[in-house]
């Protein structure tokens, strides 16, 4: 099969993913995957590609990701899973459509804006 090189991003997040055959170690920055990763939620979400289509013990997975915060590189991860998992079997896709894994989600933060203390937040009024 040799090695899928796929990409997901998420907000400003992007995760390279390197899937091949092997017993299903996960390393993510040449960490391993539950201490990049500390909590049952996000462990969740970057297996859930993976679990959905019943592959969690079928492949190695080596993934660099950067940028953003956690649950950014979370789901950047798990896009980039779902698109391997989907090269691997294009019945996959049946699968991981429906549930929105493979939709880029388009959400980024709103911009500064000039004269106001946040994007929407404004400077407190006084008619002093």
């Amino acid at each position: 099969m040799g090695v899928i090189h796929k990409i997901g991003r998420r907000k400003t997040a992007v995760a390279r993913v390197y899937v091949s055959e092997g017993t299903g170690v996960i390393t993510v920055n040449k960490k391993e995957f539950a201490t990049y990763f500390p909590t049952a939620t996000l462990q969740y979400k970057v297996m859930q590609p993976m679990s959905m289509t019943e592959n969690a013990t079928n492949f190695d997975v080596k993934v660099n990701v950067y940028g953003g915060g956690s649950t950014g590189q979370a789901e950047a991860v798990r896009m980039a899973l779902a698109r391997a998992m989907c090269e691997v079997n294009a019945e996959n896709r049946l699968v991981l459509k429906p549930e929105g894994l493979l939709t880029r989600d388009p959400r980024m933060v709103e911009r500064k804006k000039f004269g106001q203390k946040k994007a929407r937040k404004r400077f407190q009024f006084s008619k002093r």
